[in-house]
């Protein structure tokens, strides 16, 4: 397979390489832009073959008493990948949970040069930013994937949440995690939107997190990640693919767990903050800092496949 890029409109590209599928921006001077692109689109072709030739090693749990040292893996995102999991690793953790945010922190590199203002890359829902002083993105989260529909957006109107991140933040990642999503979970979220210093940081805590908001309940159906997919990284792990409805107290108890594992991360510096909903009630955690926050509608009633963002 290879790799395909298109125009979207005059802000926004689309670039595709086998599952990674990518929106890209850029604002800056003409001539830094083009560049940057030019030297991201160069490193974009080769990141897939350098994880498929580690592949094997990166489906791999990280182990609970290694040492950052001990990291086997050679390419920079494989090495991106395990770093942003190795903090998990009390926990089932491969480095496989921080892919699509380990991509997008390797990429918006190319962006980092003299006349670049500000870009994004969206890997799926996993967004890494570059801000210069000055700059902002503003963030809206839709909790349900059939809103997304990757266009501009025209009003608050149709937001599940939405946050404001400028360069005075420390926040340059934002990535999502959740049953309905394309990837396995353990938990029952419907989604989980984490904000971090960068997209494989938060990828990695999305993952924890949403794995955390969960409880024991007859009516939710689990199933072998391996019987699901066959090379999964989760083995014969039991993963959500079905949650009934909850009554508000179950629904509630669910959330403050994975709460707790949110504001844990976010005292020890992982992550900047959080937000976890679950059958129309939400969880916010750790936002006010840096001023960074979410606002939420009165009353929030996603049944939602997974978060989305656009960034304008």
């Amino acid at each position: 397979m290879n790799a395909t890029r298109s125009q979207l409109d005059a802000a926004r590209w689309h670039w595709q390489h086998g599952p990674i599928d990518l929106i890209l921006s850029a604002d800056g001077e003409p001539s830094a832009v083009q560049a940057a692109y030019a030297v991201c689109w160069a490193r974009f072709v080769d990141v897939l073959p350098e994880l498929v030739g580690e592949l094997k090693l990166l489906r791999q749990p990280v182990p609970s008493n290694a040492a950052h040292s001990d990291c086997a893996l050679k390419g920079p995102v494989a090495c991106r990948m395990w770093s942003a999991c190795h903090p998990h690793r009390s926990r089932y953790i491969t480095p496989m949970a921080a892919v699509a945010g380990s991509v997008a922190d390797e990429l918006i590199t190319a962006f980092a040069r003299e006349g670049i203002s500000r870009a994004f890359i969206n890997n799926g829902g996993d967004i890494a930013l570059y801000l210069t002083e000055g700059q902002q993105y503003r963030v809206g989260v839709f909790a349900d994937v059939a809103v997304f529909s990757g266009t501009r957006l025209s009003g608050d109107q149709a937001l599940d949440a939405n946050l404001t991140l400028d360069a005075t933040m420390p926040i340059r990642g934002v990535a999502t995690s959740g049953w309905r999503g394309r990837s396995f979970s353990l938990g029952i979220a419907d989604s989980v939107t984490v904000l971090a210093r960068n997209a494989a940081a938060a990828d990695a805590a999305a993952t924890m997190i949403a794995n955390a908001v969960n409880l024991d309940h007859a009516g939710i159906v689990r199933r072998p990640a391996s019987s699901l997919k066959d090379d999964s990284d989760l083995g014969d792990m039991l993963v959500t693919v079905d949650v009934p409805a909850l009554p508000q107290p179950l629904i509630d108890f669910a959330l403050a767990r994975g709460f707790e594992a949110a504001q844990r991360l976010q005292k020890q510096g992982l992550i900047e903050g959080a937000a976890l909903f679950l059958q129309g009630r939400v969880r916010v955690a750790g936002t006010h800092r840096q001023g960074a926050l979410f606002r939420n509608r009165a009353e929030i009633t996603t049944e939602a496949p997974c978060s989305k963002y656009a960034a304008c």
